[in-house]
């Protein structure tokens, strides 16, 4: 079983291991497009107007000046700049409903072996492969290259399918990051909120948060899901309210707040 998480714009910084090295990141047939992308982002941080209009950064003045700045830092200096475990590296709703601080060894363990997390920047990294802080969204465009769905669209989709192979897949990305390697026959999960009169409607703000509890129950588990009704059963038993919409998608179904 593999958990394909979504990354997170919101990043640690610093860490205790050595520079990126591309060879050591899974998915190995992603090399050259990271290589591609690496040397590209590091280009464009020597221009901060560029850099901020192809990232998304806004406006250089106000309280945010500073955190624009401290991202296309961070660009500069991908190949220097120390690194750290991708599940340490990316942080947010999602990873805190995660509760990786909270695991034992054991448990960590066996979140670098379950859980994948799709990039921008690197196409899908595992858990455990040592990454840099960084910022590329799904959405950015960099200037010369067509859209980064259009980059990865002839490489992320056969990495994916050659490392998961006969392996159960739960894809919890959000479309953006979807849309640049679809896994075939994966499964999926969409929240929403049921209020009183039987209406439902699609999460957003909570979003994250329940895909996190969904992903932390499928990491401690001791059950080797194979289908979805396997996932369904870990997900209840870990307190989730859960419906198989389909044969590939997952329902997750929250009760209103406030």
């Amino acid at each position: 079983m593999l958990v394909l998480l979504p990354p997170s714009e919101a990043k640690s910084d610093g860490g205790s291991g050595a520079p990126l090295d591309l060879r050591e990141l899974a998915f190995p047939q992603l090399t050259g497009v990271r290589e591609r992308l690496v040397e590209e982002l590091v280009g464009l941080a020597a221009d901060p107007a560029a850099s901020r209009a192809a990232l998304g950064l806004g406006k250089t003045d106000g309280p945010i000046a500073h955190n624009v700045a401290h991202h296309i830092a961070h660009n500069a200096a991908l190949r220097t700049s120390p690194t750290r475990p991708a599940l340490e590296r990316y942080t947010g709703v999602l990873y805190d409903a995660l509760g990786t601080r909270s695991f034992t060894k054991a448990q960590r363990a066996k979140a670098y072996a379950r859980l994948a997390i799709g990039s921008a920047l690197f196409g899908a990294v595992r858990a455990g492969d040592p990454i840099p802080a960084y910022r590329l969204s799904g959405g950015s465009k960099l200037p010369g290259l067509p859209t980064l769905a259009a980059v990865w669209k002839d490489h992320l989709t056969p990495a994916l399918g050659a490392e998961t192979d006969g392996e159960l897949v739960i894809d919890l990305r959000s479309g953006a990051y979807q849309q640049l390697g679809k896994v075939p026959g994966a499964i999926t999960a969409s929240v929403l909120t049921e209020h009183a009169d039987g209406s439902r409607i699609v999460v957003s703000h909570f979003n994250k948060h329940h895909k996190g509890l969904l992903a932390r129950a499928l990491v401690l588990t001791r059950a080797e899901p194979t289908d979805i009704r396997a996932v369904a059963r870990v997900a209840t038993k870990a307190g989730l309210r859960i419906e198989i919409a389909s044969p590939t998608e997952l329902l997750v179904i929250t009760q209103p707040t406030g």
